[in-house]
Parts: C-alpha cells; sequence; structure tokens
C-alpha cells in the first residue's frame, strides 16, 4: 500500500542514513518533495542523489538538532528551496553503550539532549511553519525501549532508555498543545531493525538472531524501509483522526 502525499513537502532530521534515508525515499517516491537534514551533509547529500534518482524532489542540509540556529538556518533553506513545510520527521538520534557505573555526565548529555532536547528544538522551530500553512503531521522515532527495557548486552542503557522514554510523553504532550494548530504528533516505537544505529552491533548475525527469536511473532528482523512506512501513514490523510499514538513497529516485540 501507497499514500499520497503529492504538494507535500516534508523535513526529515537524520536522513542521511538508516530509517530517516528509507522515510526520505518512501516519501518521495509518493509525492512529497523533502528537505534532508543531517549532522553529516555528504550523508544527507547522498540520499538526495537517491531521491533524484528515483525522480523525486530533495534538498538537503546539514544540522546538529541540539542547535537552535542551525536547526533555523535548515528550516529557513527547506522553505526558501520548497516554498513550505507540511511534515516533520524527528528521526535523528544516537545510542551509547555505557553501563551507570561508567556513565560520564557528558555523555549523558549527549544523549538526552540529542534525542530528546532536540525533537523540542526542531518542533519548536518547524511547528509554526506547519501552523502557517493550515496545519500537518508530526512523527516521532521513539522505540520499544520506551516502553521496556531490552539490555541485550547484560546491562540497560539508561540514558538512552531515559531520553526514549521521555519521547513518549513529549509526543502526546505536543498533541495535545498543537491540536488547536491542526497539527497532528504521533510516534513510531522502532524493535529490531537492520541499521548501523548500534554501534559495533551486527542485528543479522547469528548470535543476536538467536537472542532475538523468542520474542518476536513475525520471524524476521525489520527493515528501514518497515519504519518508513508507518511513518507514511502516520503523516497521511489516512491517519487523519490518530493523534497522540504510539505505534510499534516491533514483530511483536512489545506483545510477549
Amino acid at each position: 500500500m501507497s499514500f499520497d502525499h503529492s504538494g507535500r513537502v516534508a523535513l526529515i532530521t537524520g536522513a542521511g542514513s538508516g530509517i530517516g534515508r528509507a522515510t526520505a525515499l518512501r516519501l518521495a517516491s509518493e509525492g512529497a518533495a523533502v528537505a534532508v537534514v543531517d549532522v553529516r551533509l555528504d550523508a544527507a547529500e547522498e540520499t538526495v542523489a537517491a531521491i533524484v534518482d528515483g525522480g523525486g524532489t530533495g534538498v538537503a542540509f546539514d544540522a546538529d538538532v541540539r542547535d537552535r540556529y542551525q536547526i533555523e538556518s535548515a528550516r529557513d533553506g527547506a522553505v526558501n528551496a520548497l516554498g513550505h513545510i507540511d511534515y516533520l520527521v524527528n528521526n535523528a538520534g544516537l545510542v551509547r553503550m555505557s553501563p551507570l557505573d561508567e556513565l560520564a555526565e557528558e555523555e549523558w548529555d549527549l544523549v538526552l539532549d540529542t534525542n530528546l532536547k532536540g525533537m523540542y528544538l526542531v518542533t519548536q522551530a518547524i511547528a509554526p511553519v506547519i501552523a502557517g500553512e493550515g496545519g500537518g503531521a508530526i512523527v516521532n522515532l521513539a522505540t520499544i525501549e520506551s516502553e521496556v527495557v531490552v539490555a541485550s548486552t547484560g546491562h540497560p542503557q539508561v540514558h538512552y532508555n531515559a531520553s526514549k522514554g521521555g519521547v513518549k510523553m513529549l509526543t502526546k504532550a505536543l498533541a495535545v498543545e498543537l491540536a488547536d494548530r491542526s497539527i497532528r504528533v504521533n510516534a513510531v516505537e522502532p524493535g529490531a531493525i537492520a541499521t548501523s544505529f548500534i554501534p559495533g552491533g551486527d542485528i543479522r548475525s547469528p548470535e543476536a538472531w538467536a537472542s532475538m527469536k523468542d520474542r518476536l511473532l513475525v520471524p524476521r528482523v525489520g527493515e528501514p524501509e518497515d519504519v518508513a512506512a508507518a511513518i507514511s501513514f502516520l503523516l497521511s490523510d489516512d491517519a487523519s483522526y490518530i493523534t497522540g499514538a504510539m505505534l510499534p513497529v516491533d514483530g511483536g516485540w512489545l506483545t510477549r
């Protein structure tokens, strides 16, 4: 199933790779113009090149979501290039693997500032632009670890779990606050997705699969395109009566 995003403009953070890139390609293939934002300009440009190769429209910007000035610069560039913004996908994020006893305050701040504060800063900058066009939709990237502690390495990543738990409540609060501006706000909760997101991890390895298979109802690792499809739906007019929701894209992980 595909959704019609013709005439819409999406701004996606962290779109230089992984789920962000898959979402950019999906929305572009369904008619949206895409502002591809990433902390690495070369990665953003690679995504735009793939969009253009597929016949779509995209523009690349570099911005660190922790920096208000850089966000506003990317926003203004997107509006100048594409005319307006209808959709925001808050995808930028990172994970670090330090256990509590070894967790430095600087690492805590890096993860919380990127995964949670970054969403607040980007949404604060972009929501007025969306509202000025009569409304639209926002999708935030949470994770199953906003609901449960996975701890596949023998210890949880307390800073990552805390940041993504915050995304859950940020999403719900934004859905309330932005409702009178005709902006819907939802989140997806990816489970085991085959990306390079986890440092040094190979989620397709036999060892990783052995640790996950008993939790999954769908007997495979997820792909970035699985999450992109869910994001496309939540942004679309087909989801016009859905806001404040957390949609797991996890192969059934949270069911058991």
